[in-house]
């Protein structure tokens, strides 16, 4: 068995989501289990470098990971033959010029949505890459979790029958920095700084429900900034002049309605910190991050609305768990040793690149433009 190397320059990997889930829980794990398994039995062992602006981080990091290579010059990094990838999870104000820096290299391209805060970069960012002839993805990671795979199953299986509306919930109280520390970061909540909810959370929802229920068709969003006063990391009040909620309408293809509400400013009292309740003609069901139940048709409740009586049935009785059928990994490191795959020419096609990148940033787009002239806005197709 032969291993084969294979060199990432990851970029923002000090900030929580970069360093969490794509250098601890991806790409650290991979190099500890002995690389991701090839078809033809070899290893391919990813040689991550770390990069960003505070050496002192970056070498604190690299060390508790095992990890040799760390660097604050990322145009040296980006120049260096034997880094086939680069990573970028740093802020999304510049993430279109890096990987534009990056594509100029000839690196392939994994990075984490959005790829831009506007349509026209993104969709220059997948044109940029197609004619570089360099292989590139972008993070969906919410289709591998397993709440969403057991549901796609369950649609598969045609257990729903027709699907006919999709209502999604997703959010939590995001502290505003007074009372207790945020446990977001303040940029987030800056529109000069690509912060937002919108331009956040409507990229996931749009590979959502393109991948699981129907292609986005049109969106009406109504955004809110409730909270326009926090307090940033300094201990400093600062204004939030970004939106901090989101309730939307998208018509899909096949006729579903999907409504999701996206919101920092909510308190959870339901299932999980999303979920997803389906309704067809034949059945329901409702997912989680992990869990996901459904309940037929021939064991639907019929309840009688009685305002003068308490209700008698317990809604949430009638509901059979979807079990457990796989293992189910973590869902950024399966994206990530997919790929992998691709870049080594192991997975062909690979669906999830700058273009469905673009598709993401395409909505949020529309879901602005809804809120400011409150209406309807359709989505063209797009084309690389």
């Amino acid at each position: 068995m032969a291993d084969r190397r294979i060199g990432i320059v990851m970029n923002g990997v000090t900030g929580r989501m970069g360093m969490n889930q794509h250098l601890i829980r991806s790409i650290a794990a991979i190099r500890q289990d002995g690389g991701v398994r090839l078809a033809n039995g070899d290893r391919l062992m990813p040689d991550p470098i770390l990069v960003g602006r505070n050496r002192e981080k970056l070498e604190a990091l690299a060390r508790a990971h095992n990890i040799t290579r760390v660097t604050t010059d990322l145009e040296a990094a980006l120049a260096a033959a034997e880094d086939e990838i680069f990573f970028d999870a740093a802020a999304t104000s510049m993430r279109a010029g890096l990987i534009r820096q990056a594509i100029a290299a000839g690196k392939h391209i994994y990075c984490e949505k959005p790829s831009a805060e506007n349509l026209q970069d993104a969709l220059d960012l997948a044109r940029r890459a197609e004619q570089a002839g360099v292989k590139n993805g972008i993070v969906q990671d919410k289709l591998f979790l397993p709440g969403l795979r057991k549901l796609k199953m369950v649609i598969d299986s045609g257990f729903l029958g027709k699907i006919l509306s999709v209502r999604g919930e997703f959010g939590y109280w995001v502290f505003e920095g007074d009372l207790q520390p945020a446990q977001r970061p303040s940029w987030n909540y800056r529109k000069a700084d690509g912060g937002g909810i919108i331009l956040d959370m409507l990229p996931h929802w749009r590979y959502v429900l393109d991948n699981i229920f129907g292609e986005v068709e049109s969106v009406s969003c109504l955004g809110a900034t409730h909270i326009p006063r926090r307090i940033a990391e300094d201990g400093m009040p600062y204004a939030a002049d970004a939106d901090d909620a989101a309730y939307c309408t998208f018509q899909l293809a096949g006729g579903i309605i999907a409504q999701i509400n996206s919101s920092w400013v909510t308190r959870v009292r339901r299932d999980d910190l999303v979920t997803f309740h389906v309704d067809g003609t034949h059945g329901s069901a409702v997912a989680g991050l992990t869990r996901c139940r459904t309940q037929a048709r021939v064991n639907t409740p019929k309840p009688v609305w009685n305002p003068d009586q308490p209700q008698g049935i317990d809604f949430y009785a009638g509901w059979e768990e979807v079990p457990d059928t796989t293992a189910y990994p973590n869902g950024f490191r399966l994206q990530w040793e997919m790929f992998l795959k691709h870049v080594v020419g192991e997975i062909p096609d690979y669906p999830w690149n700058l273009l469905a990148g673009a598709k993401g940033v395409q909505l949020a787009e529309a879901a602005l433009q809804s809120w400011t002239e409150r209406r309807w806005v359709d989505l063209p197709r797009l084309e690389a």
